[in-house]
């Protein structure tokens, strides 16, 4: 195809937008409703982990399907496709988590590779990862795959150092931040590849709106905002719609007919290939670096001399008991309230518990999971709910003397 014939084929069949602010915007808007909502629907709704993502992967094939059935850039079929994603993305990663027990630290490297992966295959090829070329089928599911392994990514990153290492919600929040503000300075004044920041910057904007999701949301006693999962999502969702109404009526973001085909002319391989490989070594460097003096941090704050869970658990015994008093006087309010106490406790000494005996943990950890399970279903049954955790005590109290 020659370049006139690719510009033309660009305009008229461009499916994504074109990269301005309220691009940025809608993007951390989505990927903070992807973790809000997500959690809406599986923990304020209590429909379930599986469910909720069994609806919202179905949620999203259909309007993943109208998408690439779509011949042109529709800012609110694009921007739903976008948000649809960001949840089920976000749900992937909370069930190997929470599900399937896998550590947030395997997820992280799955899905950096699976993601790093993706961006290899696509770039041979097409020869191109800029967003401006995505006018093929080809190219638009390179896109999305891309889009969904930035979205699991970014919740494992973002669940991983504010929860898990302990960071909490906005430090993880600001750090993000200033790594993709030292992105946008380096493509302006120090001729960073215009494509190479953009993913940089995509993939960053996922734990920042976790992060930020996650800091409004939360309760005040752990260190957010204590809107809740239903205040944030709706605020978000809101302001996305009104943006998407403002774009479609404007066609602000929409690829103008007399643009120029964007590419890297400018830019030699082997140049982006060097930086590609710094950026790549730089982020190695940093997050290898960074896990390993929160992690030692953590592990200073447990008893060196310490080889059993023996007296490490009693404030999880004393949070299930108190649950399990709320579900005998059918209380599920309370049992609910308790559930994410345990939870929160539970996420936050998880590294140094599992410093200390790594199996003890991961026998509890299924248990508490059948726990929050039952006590947070739509349907909760007393019967269930006392027999999750009447088993999940025997097995703290087994372990904790």
């Amino acid at each position: 195809m020659s370049s006139a014939e690719q510009n033309k084929a660009q305009i008229i069949l461009s499916k994504v937008p074109e990269v301005t602010v309220f691009f940025w915007i809608i993007k951390i808007l989505c990927t903070t409703v992807g973790e809000t909502f997500s959690d809406f629907i599986n923990v304020t709704l209590g429909v379930g982990l599986v469910p909720t993502t069994i609806i919202m992967g179905i949620a999203f094939l259909i309007v993943g399907y109208l998408q690439f059935r779509a011949v042109k850039y529709i800012p609110g079929l694009y921007w739903l496709t976008v948000v649809l994603i960001s949840v089920f993305g976000t749900l992937v990663t909370d069930n190997l988590t929470d599900g399937m027990g896998i550590p947030l630290e395997v997820s992280t490297i799955v899905f950096s590779i699976l993601l790093l992966l993706t961006f290899l295959l696509w770039y041979l090829s097409e020869k191109t990862l800029s967003i401006h070329s995505v006018f093929t089928r080809k190219r638009e599911a390179f896109y999305w795959s891309t889009i969904l392994f930035t979205f699991a990514l970014g919740t494992a990153v973002g669940d991983l150092y504010s929860e898990q290492l302990g960071l909490g919600y906005l430090p993880t929040g600001l750090i993000v931040a200033g790594i993709i503000i030292s992105v946008f300075l380096a493509w302006k004044f120090l001729k960073l590849d215009a494509v190479l920041a953009f993913w940089v910057a995509y993939v960053f904007t996922r734990p920042l709106g976790a992060s930020l999701g996650d800091y409004l949301s939360q309760p005040i006693k752990y260190g957010g905002l204590g809107l809740g999962a239903t205040i944030t999502s709706v605020i978000f969702l809101l302001a996305i719609l009104g943006i998407i109404v403002y774009l479609g009526l404007t066609k602000y973001d929409t690829v103008k007919k007399n643009a120029a085909p964007v590419n890297n002319l400018n830019n030699k391989k082997q140049n982006v290939f060097i930086q590609t490989i710094a950026v790549l070594f730089l982020f190695l460097a940093a997050g290898t670096g960074s896990y390993a003096i929160c992690s030692n941090n953590i592990a200073q704050q447990a008893d060196s001399s310490q080889t059993s869970l023996t007296g490490q658990l009693s404030d999880f015994v004393t949070i299930e008991n108190d649950m399990l008093n709320a579900v005998n006087a059918k209380d599920f309010a309370a049992a609910k309230t308790k559930a994410d106490d345990l939870e929160h406790n539970w996420d936050v000494a998880a590294a140094r518990l599992k410093s200390i005996d790594k199996t003890a943990w991961t026998d509890i950890d299924g248990t508490i999971d059948s726990v929050l399970a039952d006590v947070r279903s739509g349907n909760q049954d007393v019967n269930k709910c006392v027999s999750a955790i009447n088993a999940s005590l025997s097995t703290l109290n087994s372990t904790n003397k």
